[in-house]
């Protein structure tokens, strides 16, 4: 009898969406370092994007300003999910980006077509022969459709909310969620690659869940996929 190989496929990319605040970036840094994959933050490539045209006095709510510029700034991104990093023409910027200024424009510049198709070049080309967890919005719809492992992680706005409030300090609750259900009114409503639950992904709803059982999901999720695959690749040999 053939037993399943359950070591990390590091071809495998895993495509997690979905809303602010539903533990995204948390649980897909604990998936990739649970199954020995790179990570891959595509949030933090906009802020940084937005990041770059605050300092650079850009009117962020000039879509015409920000497309000509878009091409400018140099943004990479680490994948190490212990220690990710991103920085702007070699500047690490991972701190400034969590500003409530970044906060408040990354919607706008996000929206802007010319910074989507600069970004998603990037992002493509980090995810490249796979073996990555790419965290975002349109990761699965738009980014890499073709991902083997799909998943669309939400959470309730009362739960959202007092997270994010939490990562933020104690933030008053009441504008915390108003602000993040602008920012799903907005990235759910753009033209350009909204927010949604690409086809064929797994929804999971981490209201009542901790990190760990997310985590759990989400690694057995990867693991029967795997099986599956290596279960196909037996039938046609």
């Amino acid at each position: 009898m053939n037993s399943v190989d359950t070591t990390p496929d590091h071809s495998l990319v895993i495509a997690v969406d979905g809303t602010s605040g539903s533990g995204k970036s948390s649980t897909s840094r604990g998936v990739a370092d649970r199954l020995g994959l790179r990570y891959l933050d595509t949030g933090a490539m906009f802020r940084a994007m937005t990041w770059w045209l605050l300092r650079e006095g850009v009117d962020v709510r000039d879509a015409g300003a920000v497309a000509a510029v878009a091409g400018r700034p140099r943004i990479e991104s680490g994948t190490d999910p212990l220690a990710p990093t991103i920085t702007i023409d070699g500047e690490d910027v991972s701190v400034e980006i969590r500003s409530e200024e970044v906060n408040a424009a990354v919607s706008p510049v996000s929206a802007v077509p010319e910074v989507r198709a600069r970004l998603l070049d990037l992002q493509r080309e980090a995810i490249g022969a796979g073996g990555i967890v790419v965290e975002g919005r349109d990761i699965g719809s738009v980014v890499w459709p073709q991902a083997e492992v799909k998943v669309y992680l939400s959470a309730d706005p009362d739960a959202r909310a007092a997270r994010r409030a939490a990562e933020e300090g104690g933030s008053d609750l009441a504008s915390t969620q108003e602000s993040l259900l602008e920012r799903d009114r907005i990235d759910s409503g753009r033209a350009t690659a909204p927010l949604t639950m690409a086809e064929g992904a797994v929804h999971v709803d981490s209201t009542h869940l901790t990190l760990v059982e997310v985590i759990d999901r989400i690694v057995a999720l990867a693991t029967e996929v795997q099986a599956e695959v290596q279960a196909g690749a037996r039938e046609g040999a």
